[in-house]
C-alpha cells in the first residue's frame, strides 16, 4: 500500500530542501521523494516540514525520571547518587521509565536511539512502543569473564524483543570502571560497542593521579596507570570502527588525532556535558579530523528532558561561544548531525537518517505554525531554531504512525513511570512492605 505525506517543505538532508515536497512510502521504504506536483498532496501538513526521524546517538532510556538527581554535584558524586539510587527500583520500573523514555522520544521526533541500557529494559520499550535501537548492554568490573556474564546475563533478559528494528551491542561502562581485560572481551564479541570517554575532569584526575572526588569509592575503580581512557585503549589496540564514543570533552589533539585515525564514531552531548560542568566538547575540531559524529541527549538523569530541538539549539550555541564565531555552525549543517550523522556514528546510515529512496521510511512532521519562522526564509532554521517537542506533529518508523499529536498520550505509562520516581526517591516503598 503507498502512503504519501506532503508539507510546505521537505528536507531530504542528502539533497536540497523541496518546496511543496512529498514523501511516498511503500512497504516500510521511502519509494519517492519530490514535489506534490509529481507525487500528489496524500497526508497534508500545512505550516509544516518534513524531514528525517532524528537519531538521538547517546541515552539511557531506563533513566527517564531520574531528572535532577544529584545537581549541581560534580561528576564523581553525581554519578555516585544515581548508583545508590537506582539500586532501589526493581526490572519492572526500570521497564515502566524505559517506556516513558521511548515515548519521550518520539514525541520529540526522535525514531533511533543508541541506548546505554543497565539492565536492558530499554529494549523491550523501543520494541514495544515502534523506535528503532541499538540497545548497547552495559556492563562493569575488572574481571572480563564476570563482565561477560553479566552480558549474557542481560542478553537473555532482552532476547525477546530483538528484531531487524532493535539491535543488540554492549557497553563496556567507561575506562574507569572498566579493565582493558573487560574491553577486549565485549569487542570479542563482534558486537556494536558504545562506551563513555573523556568526559569529565574527575574522571581524567582519577585515570592520571588515582585523585579527585573518585577516591573514597576506590575498590569499584579501575587501577589508575597514568593515561586517560583514549589513550589506554590506542594503546591496548582497543579502538575501532565498531566503537561510539560518548562526550570526548577533555581531549586534545593527539587524542583527536587517535580517534580518527581509527574511525572511532563520536556522539555529542552538549546539554548533558554543560549541566555536569564537564565543559564544551571541541565539536569544530572533532568535525575538522573526519570523525563520524552524531548528537545525543544523554539520560534525563544530566539533562531535563529528550527534547532533541533543545539538544540542537545548544549544539549550536555552544559551538558559536566556543569558537567565538557566529558561523561556527548552521542550522543545516547541524540538522546532518541530527540526522545523517547520527546514522553514520551508530553505523546505519544505509537504512536511516535521510529521506533518501530505498531508505527505512523514518520520519518527522515538524509544525511551525505557532513560531516565529513563519513565512519561511531558511527552513532547515527554521525547523531548528522553531522546532520544539510540543511542534512535531507526527514521527513515523517504518513507514508507521509512531507517534502522532492529539493522539495517544500515554497516560498509564507516565503514571507509572511517576510511581517508579517516586521509589527512586524514598517516597514509596516496595510493593508488599
Amino acid at each position: 500500500m503507498r502512503r504519501v505525506l506532503s508539507a510546505d517543505w521537505v528536507l531530504p538532508v542528502e539533497g536540497e530542501p523541496i518546496e511543496s515536497g512529498a514523501v511516498a512510502i511503500e512497504t516500510g521504504r521511502i519509494a519517492a521523494v519530490g514535489t506534490t506536483a509529481e507525487l500528489g498532496e496524500g497526508e497534508r501538513f500545512p505550516g509544516a516540514a518534513i524531514v528525517p526521524g532524528f537519531v538521538n546517538a547517546h541515552t539511557h532510556l531506563e533513566y527517564a525520571v531520574y531528572a535532577g538527581f544529584g545537581d549541581g554535584l560534580s561528576f564523581g558524586p553525581w554519578i555516585t547518587t544515581h548508583v545508590e539510587r537506582k539500586a532501589r527500583i526493581e526490572r519492572a520500573e526500570m521497564e515502566a521509565i524505559a517506556r516513558l523514555g521511548a515515548a519521550d522520544c518520539l514525541r520529540s521526533g526522535i525514531t533511533t536511539v543508541g541506548d546505554l541500557a543497565y539492565a536492558g529494559a530499554s529494549a523491550h520499550a523501543c520494541a514495544e512502543l515502534g523506535l528503532r535501537a541499538i540497545v548497547y548492554l552495559e556492563v562493569f568490573g575488572r574481571d572480563a569473564a564476570d563482565a561477560l556474564r553479566q552480558f549474557e546475563a542481560k542478553r537473555s533478559y532482552v532476547d525477546a524483543a530483538l528484531s531487524d528494528r532493535v539491535r543488540v551491542g554492549i557497553s563496556p561502562h567507561a575506562p574507569y570502571t572498566c579493565s582493558l581485560e573487560v574491553y577486549a572481551a565485549s569487542m570479542d564479541l563482534g558486537l556494536p560497542v558504545g562506551t563513555h570517554l573523556n568526559e569529565s575532569q574527575d574522571e581524567l584526575d582519577w585515570l592520571l593521579r588515582g585523585e579527585g572526588p573518585w577516591r573514597p569509592f576506590g575498590a569499584m575503580l579501575v587501577e589508575p596507570d597514568g593515561q586517560t581512557g583514549i589513550r589506554r585503549l590506542a594503546v591496548a589496540g582497543l579502538l575501532d570502527d565498531r566503537i561510539v564514543a560518548a562526550h570526548c570533552v577533555k581531549v586534545d589533539s593527539s587524542e583527536i588525532d587517535a580517534l580518527a585515525e581509527r574511525d572511532v564514531a563520536v556522539v555529542h552531548c552538549p546539554r548533558s556535558n554543560a549541566f555536569l560542568g564537564c565543559g564544551i566538547a571541541p565539536l569544530a575540531e572533532l568535525r575538522a579530523a573526519g570523525l563520524r559524529i552524531g548528537v545525543g541527549t544523554d539520560g534525563v538523569s544530566s539533562v531535563p528532558s529528550h527534547d532533541f530541538f533543545e539538544e540542537l539549539r545548544t549544539v549550536i550555541a555552544l559551538a558559536r561561544a566556543r569558537g567565538e564565531e557566529a558561523d561556527a555552525l548552521s542550522a543545516t549543517q547541524a540538522l546532518d548531525l541530527a540526522t545523517l550523522g547520527g546514522a553514520r556514528a551508530l553505523g546505519i546510515a544505509d537504512e536511516t537518517g535521510s529521506l533518501v529512496v530505498g531508505k527505512r521510511a523514518d520520519l518527522t512532521v515538524v509544525g511551525l505554525a505557532d513560531s516565529a519562522y513563519l513565512p519561511w526564509e531558511d527552513p532547515a532554521a527554521a525547523v531548528v531554531f522553531g522546532g520544539s517537542s510540543h511542534s512535531i506533529l507526527a514521527t513515523l518508523v517504518d513507514g508507521e504512525t509512531r507517534y502522532e499529536k492529539g493522539g495517544d498520550e500515554w497516560h498509564a505509562l507516565i503514571a507509572a513511570a511517576a510511581r517508579a520516581r517516586s521509589r527512586l526517591l524514598g517516597l514509596e516503598r516496595p510493593p508488599g512492605t
